[in-house]
Formats: C-alpha cells, sequence, structure tokens
C-alpha cells in the first residue's frame, strides 16, 4: 500500500514513511491509493471472527510489508485489549463506548496502535523521534499515555489554555519525562497551525526528526476504522444496519468510519453532529468550505474552526457533492440543546452521556425522527467524568471518577506556557536537543 498527498505534490510513499513524515511536504494528509475491500465472508461471518483477528485483517492491507505479521498482530492486539461495549439506550438508539481504554476517550485506539508503529519503525533509525501534537483536549491524554517512556520519543503537546477540561488537562501535564505539555495562550487552530508552520520549517526539520500524533497520520487515523467493525459485530438487526451519529471535531472519527463503509461495513448513514463550530454544517448546505475562528462551547473537544481530516472525506468521495450528500448529513447542536440532552437522557432512560455524546445523541435523535424505518448509534467518545466540571452542574450530582485515574487527578501540573506564536515553539523543539 502506497499513500499520495491530498495536494498532489509530494512523491508516494509506504506506510512506515507516511508515518514517520506525519504530513506530506506540500503540507496535504496522505491518503490511501487503493481502498483496500475486506476479505471475502468476514462480513457475513462478523460475529465468529475476534476482535483481534478483525483488527489484524482490517489494518493488514494498510501496513502492507513494513510490519512483519507477528509484529502487527501484536500491535492491534495491545491497542483493543479494553472493552468496546454497544449498550442500547433506547429501542432505537445504542451508544458505542469508547472510553474504556487508559485515558477514557475514543483515542486510546488511535495513540496506541500508533505509538506501537512508531516504537516499532524508530529501533531502524537509531536517532530521537520529536512527536508534536496539538489537541483541543483528548488527543493529549491519549498520546501521552501511549508514548510515556518509549524509548527514542520525545513528546510535545499543545493545548489551548483554558480550554480543555480540568481532568483533560492533569492527563496531559502530569506525566512528566518524555511528555511536555505547551499551555498555548489561543485556540486548538492556534495550536494546529503553529504544528504545521513547524513542519514546514526546513531549518528545523534539518536539526529535528519530527512527526505528528494528531489524526493527521495515518496510524493515528485508520486504526479509528476498528471500532465502527466491533460496533456491527454486536448490531442485531444486521439486514437493517445503523445510522452512525459521530460527535467531529476534527473529522478523523467519522472519515474513519466513512473508509470502513467503503471498504465494506454496512452502513445507512453518517452524522457528523457538530457543536457551534458549524463549518461542516455550513458547507452541506452551500458548498462552500470557509473556515472560522472557533468559538469556546462544552463540548470543548470539538472547537475546531479548520477541520483537517474533512479533505480526506472529500477524497472518499472524489470531491462529488451528490455523493457525500447520499451516505453524509452534518448539523450544528448549540450548547443549550446539548445541556437538556444531556439532562433527559438521564432522567428518561438512565443513561449519562458526556457533552459530546449528548451532541451526537440530538443529531441522531432528530435523524431518527425523519427515518422511523431506521436504528442508530452514537459513538461516546469519552467518558463523563473527564467533563465533570461541565456534566455535574446539569444534572446536579456528582460523577463518580473511574479508578483508572483518581490518583492521577492529585498529581501536580507541569505545563509551559507559550504565546500564539510559531517562532516560539520552535525554540522550544530547539531546546530539546
Amino acid at each position: 500500500m502506497l499513500y499520495y498527498s491530498t495536494n498532489k505534490q509530494s512523491p508516494t510513499v509506504n506506510f512506515k514513511a507516511a508515518t514517520i513524515q506525519g504530513q506530506a511536504p506540500d503540507k496535504g494528509l496522505y491518503f490511501p491509493e487503493q481502498i483496500p475491500t475486506v476479505p471475502a465472508g468476514l462480513i457475513e461471518n462478523i460475529e465468529s471472527y475476534s476482535n483481534e483477528e478483525i483488527a489484524y485483517l482490517v489494518m493488514k492491507p494498510y501496513v502492507g510489508d513494513t510490519i512483519p505479521e507477528e509484529i502487527l498482530r501484536k500491535i492491534v492486539n495491545e491497542t483493543i485489549n479494553f472493552e468496546i461495549p454497544l449498550v442500547p439506550i433506547t429501542e432505537n438508539i445504542a451508544a458505542l463506548e469508547l472510553y474504556h481504554g487508559p485515558t477514557l476517550a475514543f483515542k486510546d485506539v488511535g495513540a496506541r496502535f500508533m505509538s506501537r508503529c512508531l516504537g516499532y519503525f524508530v529501533q531502524e533509525e537509531h536517532r530521537k523521534v520529536t512527536v508534536l501534537v496539538a489537541t483541543s483536549g483528548d488527543t493529549g491524554g491519549a498520546v501521552a499515555n501511549g508514548f510515556y517512556n518509549v524509548d527514542g520519543v520525545e513528546v510535545v503537546i499543545l493545548y489551548p489554555s483554558g480550554k480543555v477540561s480540568s481532568v483533560q488537562e492533569k492527563q496531559l501535564t502530569t506525566l512528566g519525562n518524555n511528555i511536555h505539555a505547551l499551555e498555548v495562550n489561543g485556540t486548538f487552530d492556534d495550536c494546529q497551525q503553529m504544528v504545521k508552520e513547524v513542519f514546514t520549517d526546513e531549518e528545523l526539520n534539518k536539526q529535528l526528526f519530527l512527526t505528528s500524533a494528531n489524526s493527521i497520520n495515518v496510524a493515528r487515523w485508520l486504526p479509528q476504522q476498528l471500532y465502527y467493525f466491533f460496533a456491527f459485530k454486536q448490531w442485531k438487526e444486521k439486514s437493517n444496519p445503523p445510522v452512525i451519529s459521530v460527535p467531529s471535531g476534527n473529522f478523523g472519527n467519522i472519515c474513519a468510519g466513512i473508509l470502513a463503509h467503503i471498504s465494506g461495513l454496512p452502513v445507512t448513514h453518517f452524522i457528523a453532529a457538530c457543536n457551534a463550530n458549524d463549518v461542516v454544517p455550513s458547507f452541506m448546505l452551500t458548498e462552500k468550505y470557509e473556515p472560522k475562528k472557533a468559538v469556546a462551547t462544552i463540548s470543548n473537544a470539538m472547537d475546531v474552526g479548520n477541520p483537517s481530516n474533512f479533505v480526506r472525506i472529500l477524497e472518499i468521495f472524489h470531491h462529488d457533492f451528490k455523493n457525500l450528500e447520499r451516505l453524509f448529513t452534518s448539523v450544528s447542536i448549540s450548547d443549550a440543546e446539548t445541556r437538556v440532552t444531556l439532562k433527559e437522557v438521564l432522567e428518561k432512560h438512565k443513561y449519562l452521556l458526556d457533552p459530546h455524546g449528548a451532541v451526537g445523541y440530538l443529531a441522531l435523535s432528530r435523524y431518527l425522527e425523519n427515518f422511523p424505518e431506521h436504528k442508530g448509534m452514537v459513538l461516546e467518545t469519552a467518558h463523563p467524568v473527564k467533563f465533570f466540571d461541565v456534566v455535574e452542574p446539569i444534572i446536579g450530582e456528582e460523577v463518580p471518577v473511574p479508578g483508572s485515574i483518581r490518583e492521577q487527578l492529585l498529581l501536580e501540573k507541569k505545563s509551559t506556557v507559550i504565546p500564539a506564536d510559531a517562532a516560539k515553539l520552535k525554540s522550544f523543539l530547539q531546546s530539546l536537543g
């Protein structure tokens, strides 16, 4: 499998090179030359396959011969060694709980896969790699956990000051050692722009071996397909495939789901559920893509005004809008609607959503009102405790804290405050050597 740049101005590369480089030299995103079809019989007999075998069969074509079979099987087994249950909420809506991993967020899957792939690849490089990542919330903690104490890897995480939850901040600022947290006086889009600028700095790239751990990296993005397959394995009505609602910020998660569908996974429709940051919902109405400055919401991990991965969705559909809108809808949900939904679902159905899941739930519920012959699932992308400071005032009670993070919440925050300035980021990276 080879990967080309969405800007079409860089050479094609294999999975190893795409993972190590992160972003293509022409500033485009890497995209597979072919979208593989899943093996015959996998979908029809999916309940007879283990999750580990499904994961291996799905990821093998993308990895190609860059990782030996026994190593890849070990990587996927370690990536998915936690529960990913599909939990009924109503007769028509279920939640795919993606928060049972070590940092209680869906990004554990991609971060664990990428860290293990990169750890394998750098053994052959004989030089230190610096992993650079911008986060609007959950990516930072997942990447920090995935790469913590990995030999030969330094991790630098940029996050917008005051715009991530207190739990998210503790998860990305308390590990230390090879994990460095930069608290940026700006927005997530500022963080993302700073990262993009240093990746195209020729002088810096001669000095340092840089790669990205955002979902622009194929090793972070592609394994997110896996839990869509696991969800279908648990789906009761195989002849009536689900409508899937995905809380969407940078659009890597839903893009991976669409890729899984093109590969052969049955899905009736995808809903990209957004908060007030409505660049893609506006595009679906006007066919004009107009990035905006991100605005802060209570579903902060989706506060993105220029989602990087939407270009990959357009690439999947060869930029054919008519084909896109047959499979894909995008809507914007307000903070007020999010609060009401979170409270009502708990009171009526005894299920506690997080703010992002509440956005996805309401978007799905409204879609199913118009298409009552279908049923659907919402991706619950993070544990509600990660946003307890938002959730508890809404529901009027405490959110139980899982034991896995209770101790981490007591640790001291360690971060370096910097302005939203790529030159300051460059200086920090140079100081790491």
